[in-house]
């Protein structure tokens, strides 16, 4: 199935996220217990932690940490965090970039805290 997004913008999606990851993602032998990713769901890109469910080992959750939109028309990325009560926020520092690369360095530098807390 082709991408939302388009070839480009695909590609350019997965360069910055395999880029992200490898600077930020645990070491191997803790990933059982702690990873993150990213995921595209229509227009919006998250990036999730992984880990198990504290009282049930066995079973695996994401719990997203940060949102991009990308708006089309405009040609910008929303940028968004999950607050305390599980709602997505703009996010205070930079509300929209200009590429997919400019969001995952946001939440890499995470300035605010925001997003990794």
């Amino acid at each position: 199935m082709p991408s939302p997004f388009g070839d480009i913008i695909q590609h350019q999606i997965d360069q910055a996220g395999e880029a992200f990851l490898k600077k930020r993602r645990p070491a191997e032998d803790i990933r059982d217990k702690l990873d993150i990713a990213y995921r595209t769901e229509g227009l919006s890109l998250f990036i999730v932690e992984i880990r198990p469910v504290w009282n049930n080992p066995s079973e695996i959750m994401e719990q997203p940490v940060a949102k991009t939109t990308f708006v089309k028309s405009k040609g910008i990325w929303k940028v968004f965090w999950m607050r305390a009560d599980l709602k997505w926020h703009a996010y205070p520092e930079k509300p929209q970039v200009k590429t997919v690369k400019e969001f995952f360095g946001l939440v890499d530098e995470d300035e605010l805290h925001c997003f990794f807390g």
